[in-house]
C-alpha cells in the first residue's frame, strides 16, 4: 500500500496532537507535578494591593531600615539602633518560590536589634522574604530575596 503525502501530513499531524493530549493530562493527573498556584486566594491578595503598596513606601521612606542578609549561621535581620526594639512588632514569612511545602512564618523577636533565623531552617537555593513590621503605630513592609548557599 503508497501513502500519499497529504496522508502523510495528516498521519504525522494525528500523532502529534495525541503526544500534546498525552503529555496534558499527564501533567494534570500525576502528582509529581506541582501545579499549585504561586498565592492562594488570588483574587483576595490583589484587593489589598494599595495598601501593600503603601507599607513598601513607609519603609522606603526611612532614612535608616532594616537590613537583611544571609551568614553561616542563618538569615540576620538586623534593625537601626534608632528604633526601640520592644515597640517593634509583627513577622516574617520566608517563601520558597519551588516548594510551598518549606514556607514559613515567624514572628520578630528580637535580640538586642537583631533577629536571627537558624541555618537548621533553610534549605539552599532562593528564598523571598517578606518581612511585615509596625513601630509607633505605623506598618511597614520589606522584602528582599536571599540566596542560602
Amino acid at each position: 500500500m503508497k501513502i500519499n503525502w497529504g496522508t502523510g501530513v495528516v498521519i504525522a499531524f494525528g500523532l502529534f496532537m495525541t503526544f500534546i493530549l498525552y503529555f496534558v493530562f499527564e501533567v494534570q493527573s500525576n502528582s509529581k507535578y506541582d501545579n499549585d498556584l504561586v498565592v492562594e486566594e488570588y483574587y483576595k491578595h490583589d484587593s489589598h494591593f494599595q495598601d501593600e503598596m503603601a507599607r513598601i513606601q513607609n519603609a522606603h521612606d526611612l532614612k535608616e531600615r532594616p537590613s537583611m542578609y544571609y551568614t553561616a549561621e542563618g538569615l540576620l535581620i538586623t534593625f537601626p539602633d534608632t528604633f526601640v526594639s520592644e515597640k517593634i512588632k509583627g513577622n516574617v514569612l520566608l517563601y520558597r518560590p519551588s516548594n510551598k511545602k518549606f514556607d514559613f512564618n515567624t514572628s520578630i523577636v528580637l535580640g538586642g536589634n537583631s533577629l536571627l533565623i537558624p541555618q537548621t531552617k533553610l534549605i539552599k537555593g532562593r528564598w523571598d522574604v517578606s518581612m511585615e513590621w509596625q513601630y509607633n503605630g505605623i506598618k511597614y513592609l520589606s522584602k528582599e530575596v536571599i540566596y542560602v548557599n
